[in-house]
């Protein structure tokens, strides 16, 4: 009886958590679908193009959306076993609050680490076919960075023509040998310059020992310099920014690759962001679940879904702030980084900790 009962809870609780990633993945769809619709308009892409996008960014959205998608989904599963009184029935044969809480609360936590291990790496592949096909009609391409093997790669416009720079790694604030082309309107070289060392902190950025290879009469001289200044659009911050889609990182190769990331040139934080945020998934869906329990087990009455969904609702927005604030401090040094990843799971684990042991006396 004990494994009827035990199969019964988790085929409905999963069956009732696919059921609301169908539905989230449909709004998404739909929301999103005209956003790309928007983007082709003016290119020469069939219908197919921004749908067959739209249908492989959504995962990516949901793995994110996962913690408020398992909240609502174990609320709606609780309220329905409590509304139909299958509860009272579990409670007849020996199923306390606790022991369905912890049933449906290990479930959310083993599908987070499958999430992290099957679904991420998959996810990842998408997002990175996303962006790489978008990249493609991308209709401005003036202004181009690019990092890859071969090292950090920038185009941009200036005012007699273009430039284009080419750097072997970054690290921290600086560029380490670095080639830069000065090309006309007609892309004809002007002038190369390479520098051991730039600093690019500020747009104002700073060359050290340098040499400047200009073209005179059809003759190109060299002269040595110290240090040369030159300015760019770009800077560290902004460089940066660029490359801080972690989606297209997957769970392992955050763990697998973290030192060759880092000796690519990615910055430290920015992957210990990622790492710490993708590895509290599973103790979030833990505790959201938990949170559910608090809200729908702590009585057998029979109430409306429609107030429970709507509280629940404005939790999971409060708790979106909460973990967004936390991460905004964490970003700005405030805190430490991890622990500002982590906070939020902390304060919920005490509130959740002081709530379950209230509904196990119900």
């Amino acid at each position: 009886m004990n494994k009827i009962v035990l199969n019964y809870l988790l085929k409905n609780f999963l069956k009732t958590l696919l059921i609301v990633i169908g539905v989230i993945y449909c709004f998404g769809l739909i929301l999103n679908l005209f956003e790309e619709i928007e983007f082709f308009k003016n290119l020469n892409v069939s219908f197919f193009t921004p749908l067959i996008l739209t249908s492989i960014f959504i995962p990516s959205m949901i793995t994110k959306l996962l913690p408020f998608i398992i909240f609502i989904s174990s609320m709606l599963f609780m309220l329905k076993i409590r509304n139909n009184k299958d509860l009272l029935t579990l409670k007849v044969y020996g199923y306390s609050n606790i022991k369905i809480f912890f049933i449906l609360a290990l479930t959310s936590f083993i599908f987070g680490w499958i999430v992290l291990f099957v679904a991420t790496p998959i996810t990842s592949s998408m997002v990175k076919y996303y962006e790489k096909t978008k990249s493609q009609y991308a209709r401005d391409i003036d202004h181009l960075v690019t990092f890859n093997k071969n090292g950090l790669w920038i185009k941009e416009n200036v005012k007699d023509g273009n430039r284009i720079i080419t750097a072997s790694k970054p690290k921290g604030f600086e560029l380490f040998d670095v080639t830069i082309f000065h090309l006309n309107k007609n892309y004809n070289l002007v002038e190369k310059i390479t520098s051991k060392k730039v600093n690019i902190k500020s747009n104002n950025w700073i060359l050290k020992e340098v040499t400047v290879s200009s073209q005179k009469n059809g003759i190109f001289k060299n002269k040595k310099l110290d240090d040369y200044e030159i300015t760019s659009i770009y800077n560290h911050d902004k460089i940066t920014s660029l490359f801080k889609n972690f989606d297209t990182m997957s769970f392992q190769d955050l763990v697998i690759d973290y030192n060759q990331l880092l000796s690519a040139g990615y910055n430290k934080r920015f992957l210990d962001q990622s790492l710490h945020s993708l590895l509290s998934l599973p103790f979030f869906l833990f505790l959201m679940t938990a949170l559910a329990a608090i809200l729908t087990l702590n009585t057998l009455k029979k109430s409306d879904n429609f107030k429970f969904i709507v509280l629940g609702i404005i939790i999971s927005v409060l708790i979106y702030y909460f973990k967004d604030l936390s991460l905004a401090l964490g970003q700005i040094d405030r805190v430490p980084l991890v622990l500002a990843i982590w906070s939020p799971v902390i304060a919920l684990s005490f509130f959740t900790f002081i709530g379950v042991l209230q509904i196990n006396e119900k």
